[in-house]
């Protein structure tokens, strides 16, 4: 479940050792089956660092935050974006901004407020997004709900993903039923299934437990689901895990399948004058000449090939670690051939071939690598850090760039580019 194809990169950990008590090995025995409650005291730090109610206050207020970064809650109804936003004023002259009066008067009087895509937003919560991305190797997303005292924000409803819910404050009851819909597809929503969902939840609980600070609950996709804040505000973050499954090995498959006979004369050919396509027996032949076209370059497609199509997907699935643009430009402008570049973070580079040379792979993209530049961006990937020196000034420039690494630059700057210290 690590992401072990980021050449060079530190092994990390930080990310699941702060959501469950169980090693790899044994998350995978429950992985996408079971939901299981993690108390506080089985995990090694508290949440203080990751989502208070005071950072939720300067998100709201402070931040100029916009839709689609924020929802708000009631009754298990959304409720409409001009509800809670208005224009910035002069100077920010844009339509939906928070407003935290709307958001003050709405809370008071028992909505829920839930932040969106915090992981793009919030700087612990960044960083706790990718490693958790680069542990699991599936991508991740962060939402955090805050609901008033005695408030339910949502219906009982199922995900379409997994979650690791993590409380950060207050307490809120969680009411946990099995599947009606086992491991639902991303177009496979509850509310296809609101009756049976109804049906369940209305039955015994699988489970019933009162979440607290520092506790973690993972609940696979389509497990039922629904919480009710208790005597004081209550505010979670839900780390939503978009899991790759065999439908995503399926849809590569088919698009080599796709491509294939889209190079095949035979099947580029029109159809006869006068054909009727909806006919069943006027289609007949060709539906069976184009089934055993398939059939046969179906057998033709190599594991290689699934494996470079899903491996952009994973690519574009997520982003790697920050890099502050005025810093790094700084730090190109006054560096030497001392200088070092350090790999970035989360970035999935990779070299592959590409007709007579290579290219480099990542998140950032696809870079080309003359052949007289292999070797030092293989040793680059390979140590995770290198001089400018030995780069090459003009290298070292382009593959800063191109995002794929970032200077070296010291300790009181290093947080801001993603980096360890030290």
């Amino acid at each position: 479940m690590t992401d072990a194809h980021e050449a060079g990169a530190p092994a990390r950990c930080t990310g699941l050792a702060r959501v469950t008590d169980l090693g790899p090995e044994e998350l995978e025995r429950s992985w996408g089956r079971e939901p299981r409650h993690v108390p506080a005291a089985a995990l090694p730090t508290p949440f203080d660092d990751l989502l208070t109610t005071r950072d939720v206050d300067d998100l709201l207020s402070r931040r100029g935050l916009r839709t689609p970064f924020l929802r708000v809650a009631r009754d298990g109804h959304t409720l409409a974006d001009a509800d809670f936003t208005r224009g910035g004023g002069v100077g920010a002259g844009v339509t939906d901004q928070l407003d935290d009066t709307a958001l003050t008067r709405l809370f008071a009087e028992g909505s829920t407020i839930v932040l969106q895509g915090l992981h793009r937003t919030h700087e612990p919560l960044i960083t706790l997004a990718q490693d958790l991305t680069a542990d699991l190797g599936h991508p991740v997303q962060v939402n955090a709900y805050v609901t008033p005292p005695q408030s339910t924000g949502f219906s009982a409803h199922y995900d379409v993903h997994d979650v690791f819910v993590l409380q950060t404050a207050g307490e809120k009851t969680w009411r946990i039923h099995a599947p009606v819909h086992e491991h639902p597809l991303r177009d496979q929503p509850w509310d296809q299934r609101r009756g049976a969902v109804a049906d369940r939840a209305a039955g015994e609980p699988h489970l019933d437990i009162t979440m607290r600070p520092g506790d973690v609950l993972y609940l696979p996709r389509g497990w039922l689901h629904a919480a009710t804040a208790k005597g004081e505000t209550s505010a979670h973050v839900t780390i939503g895990v978009h899991t790759w499954h065999r439908g995503h090995v399926a849809d590569a498959l088919l698009a080599a399948v796709t491509r294939a006979l889209a190079e095949d004369p035979q099947q580029r050919a029109s159809l006869p004058l006068g054909a009727d396509i909806g006919y069943a027996d006027a289609l007949a032949d060709d539906v069976e000449a184009v089934r055993a076209a398939m059939t046969a370059a179906l057998a033709e497609v190599s594991v290689a090939q699934v494996a470079a199509d899903l491996g952009g997907r994973q690519d574009r699935s997520h982003t790697p670690a920050p890099v502050p643009p005025v810093a790094t430009a700084g730090a190109l402008a006054g560096w030497h051939q001392d200088s070092r570049l350090v790999l970035r973070d989360h970035v999935r580079a990779r070299l592959v071939p590409n007709g007579p040379g290579q290219v480099l792979i990542g998140r950032t993209g696809r870079h080309p690598v003359g052949a007289a530049e292999a070797d030092r961006v293989s040793a680059l990937l390979a140590e995770g850090s290198a001089r400018v020196g030995d780069l090459g000034e003009e290298l070292a420039r382009g593959l800063v760039l191109a995002g794929i690494a970032v200077p070296e630059l010291p300790a009181t700057d290093t947080e801001a580019l993603g980096e360890e210290p030290g």
